[in-house]
């Protein structure tokens, strides 16, 4: 299974519009970060977990030619905003494509794409199949892809975190029950998201993801959905464990599937 961070930045990105701080004005590529979002290819398939509003641009850079599904962990912008740019995959692959999230998260899509619902629509609309994902904890298949749902909480918004074989993904999360981490624990890869060193309403501080992931001991940790005040890439990942680094745009990395 070969996994491609498209994003990893938090629902500003970095750099922040109008910020003149170091690491808004770094020259370093791992500083640069659009909104969060992971590709997976795996058992031939192709699969997005989360389109956000830098996803024509994710896919353009990272030559993604071939989608056979979405996955969504929440409803929020940063997360959901690039699903018009699914068009292509329509008109290219000549078929609609499949949406994977809970009934609450698809509800929202369709209020916020009315025109892709639309009884009568304009030509060239996305085309969609919605997949209510209808438990938090059993497995369900993604273009025949099992997938194992987690479930976190971003403040006090129920969210979604997904276990692919040895590869589980997190982002958006402040809290994760003993129930979750047990369905964590033996991955070989996590990515946990880590927005800055002072403790967040709604999602992990660094030293609490490290926490989490030295608990968890994955062979490889990764920190995702990054701000800018977390600071420089390079100033960061220095004093993190050996086996814990911090996650950039286009970073690629394999796991055991």
């Amino acid at each position: 299974m070969q996994i491609t961070f498209l994003g990893t930045g938090t629902s500003q990105g970095v750099p922040v519009i109008g910020c003149s701080c170091a690491v808004c004005r770094s020259v370093d590529y791992r500083d640069k970060r659009l909104r969060v979002s992971v590709h997976l290819q795996v058992a031939g398939k192709s699969i997005v977990i989360d389109s956000g509003p830098d996803f024509r641009q994710q896919a353009l850079r990272q030559r993604i030619d071939h989608l056979d599904a979405v996955v969504f962990t929440h409803e929020h912008k940063d997360h959901t905003g690039g699903l018009d740019d699914i068009r292509a995959y329509n008109f290219r692959q000549q078929q609609d494509m499949p949406l994977h999230a809970e009934p609450r998260v698809l509800t929202q899509l369709q209020q916020e794409y009315a025109y892709i619902f639309a009884d009568h629509k304009y030509p060239g609309v996305p085309r969609v199949e919605l997949h209510p994902i209808e438990s938090d904890t059993e497995v369900f298949e993604v273009a025949g892809v099992p997938f194992q749902p987690i479930r976190a909480l971003h403040y006090k918004l129920p969210v979604l975190g997904y276990r692919v074989g040895g590869f589980t993904y997190i982002t958006d999360a402040n809290y994760l029950s003993p129930d979750s981490l047990d369905l964590m624990r033996g991955s070989e890869i996590i990515v946990l998201n880590a927005l800055r060193h002072e403790q967040h309403i709604s999602h992990f501080s660094l030293q609490e993801a490290v926490d989490i992931l030295e608990d968890l001991a994955p062979a490889r940790g990764y920190l995702t959905h990054i701000s800018h005040q977390l600071g420089r890439h390079h100033d960061v990942e220095a004093n993190l464990p050996p086996n814990i680094r911090l996650a950039y745009d286009g970073l690629v990395v394999s796991s055991e599937w």
